[in-house]
């Protein structure tokens, strides 16, 4: 396949290089390993994974389905977070770019670009809580720690307009007692934008179903380890916005113009660090982003992983790494080495179609569908500024499916993925169908098409926006059945001490005084002596 001439410069000035800390080493990553790239995943980089606030796990657009003029996207960021994560559970990070960006003209850089950024009011003066009683609205005085946002939304030339100002974000959910109704309160995070949109932005339950598995040797070396859905019960913290398509398509005009790519990113300012505090300084850095679902999991080599969040998608058809790894896969040829099914012969140009530059007839037609979800096939698009590069492509007129199939396009499903992507969609199943072939005159193996086995979220999405299942508020290991005591060890609540029981305790308690005392103070806190209590 050909690719159009190198990609031009992005036209929004998108984040400045920081030449502190980090923001220097990621910075120069960059520009050593990819000129560019896009995407991003559930802890998938060795940066990102030590800053899970702003790293983005996923990202999906669908036509709304109850709201069919419009089109709803989401974005998550904080992966794997554990519902009982007290006492400070898991916050937005306090000024950061969070952003959702939508390109209509296929020139691989941001037509649109909405940006949240939050601000934290932390009322727990004197105390370690959270809240300090039940929570039953957003402003409830019991609740002492809160965010709000300010939503924006930027133009392909820099303009800026607020959409919403000091907009209240949903708080963690931190379970039944403290807040009896979080479905409510996740509705009453639900904002009108003066648009006639709608945002959300609160904890959800991680959208996301797979078997995790898939990286011990791809389910075990045996096909064995299937069936379980690593991500259920989890929590993650949702974006969600809805707006009209005719805001989002290019002129404004969804019949002519019908498709859009959508990506999200984070961008931070690097911190200066002194005991006790942390303080932004320098210009925004990009640590994250996030097009197709999977790509930097599975797609780009560990060593690269860092650089590509760190990149843009306006350099991605001059990337010659990342080409390389879409026409060449690794999956197919470990599933051959570990299975013995023969990888598909390359290149392939029919998952550069699925990732970089939409399905269409426009480009060979690898897939042999016709036009579906390219910006090529925008009426008012100029082919000669066409970019490939990873982005969630999105044809705003494909009509709502009504018995929504889990496998997308692969079961004849037109709205699925990768036409979009909606919650329901199993990322898993048809990624690795895509890439062992199924769009190729071949066959696939029969033994890959019962997937992970893991069909569907353990709990139902919502019927209305924000359409993420509320977030849990149980225990993952909540199933375990509770807390196993060692052989010999009473259960029961713990006796009050008293005479001798309280001198044993008087004995530990000087026992681990002696200890700390001969303790060398880098075991301790790394040189941090704790102070004495009088």
């Amino acid at each position: 396949m050909e690719f159009p001439a190198a990609a031009r410069p992005g036209r929004r000035r998108r984040v400045g290089v920081s030449c502190i800390a980090t923001g220097t080493a990621m910075a120069i990553t960059a520009l050593i390993l990819i000129p560019s790239a896009n995407a991003s995943s559930h802890r998938e980089a060795p940066l990102i994974a030590g800053d899970p606030a702003v790293d983005n796990t996923d990202v999906w657009a669908f036509t709304s389905p109850d709201q069919p003029d419009t089109v709803t996207m989401i974005a998550n960021w904080q992966p794997l977070a554990e519902p009982n994560g007290g006492p400070t559970f898991y916050p937005w990070a306090e000024g950061a770019h969070y952003d959702i960006n939508v390109d209509s003209d296929g020139d691989s850089a941001p037509n649109l670009t909405y940006r949240w950024i939050f601000e934290t009011q932390d009322g727990r003066d004197g105390t370690f809580l959270y809240n300090n009683g039940q929570v039953t609205s957003l402003d409830d005085e019991n609740l002492l720690f809160r965010q709000t946002y300010d939503l924006l939304l930027i133009d392909d030339e820099g303009n800026e307009q607020t959409l919403l100002e000091d907009a209240p974000a949903a708080p963690s959910n931190i379970g039944a007692a403290s807040i009896p109704d979080y479905a409510g309160l996740t509705q009453q995070a639900v904002i009108d934008l003066p648009n006639g949109g709608k945002s959300f932005a609160g904890q959800g339950d991680e959208p996301f179903f797979l078997d995790l598995r898939v990286f011990d040797l791809l389910y075990g070396g045996n096909l064995t380890e299937i069936g379980q859905d690593t991500l259920a019960g989890y929590n993650s913290n949702t974006l969600a916005i809805q707006v009209p398509k005719s805001e989002l398509a290019l002129n404004g005009n969804p019949e002519a113009n019908p498709v859009i790519g959508v990506w999200s990113d984070t961008e931070k300012q690097t911190m200066r660090l002194t005991p006790g505090e942390e303080n932004p300084t320098g210009e925004y850095v990009q640590v994250s982003r996030l097009g197709s679902p999977l790509i930097n999991e599975v797609i780009v080599p560990a060593k690269m992983k860092d650089a590509f969040n760190a990149s843009q998608p306006v350099g991605d058809a001059g990337n010659q790494a990342l080409l390389d790894r879409v026409t060449e896969p690794e999956v197919p040829q470990l599933i051959e080495q570990i299975y013995g099914l023969p990888a598909p012969a390359g290149p392939r140009n029919d998952i550069v179609e699925v990732f970089l530059t939409g399905i269409t007839d426009k480009t060979g037609d690898e897939i042999n569908m016709g036009p579906l979800n390219s910006q090529l096939d925008n009426a008012d698009v100029n082919p000669e500024e066409f970019q490939p590069s990873d982005q969630l492509r999105l044809n705003m007129s494909t009509p709502v499916t009504a018995a929504p199939n889990r496998l997308g396009l692969v079961a004849n499903d037109m709205q699925g993925y990768p036409n979009g992507r909606r919650l329901v969609d199993d990322i898993v199943d048809i990624e690795v169908l895509v890439i062992e072939g199924f769009f190729r005159p071949e066959p696939v193996a029969a033994a890959l098409l019962a997937g992970d086995v893991v069909n569907a979220n353990q709990s139902p999405f919502l019927d209305v926006f924000p359409y993420v299942a509320t977030a849990n508020n149980q225990s993952v290991n909540s199933a375990l059945g509770g807390q196993v005591l060692p052989p010999g060890v009473p259960s029961g609540p713990l006796p009050i001490p008293t005479g001798s029981g309280l001198g044993a305790l008087g004995l530990i308690g000087i026992g681990i005084g002696a200890w700390m005392l001969r303790c060398p103070a880098k075991d301790l806190a790394r040189g941090q002596v704790p102070p004495a209590v009088d």
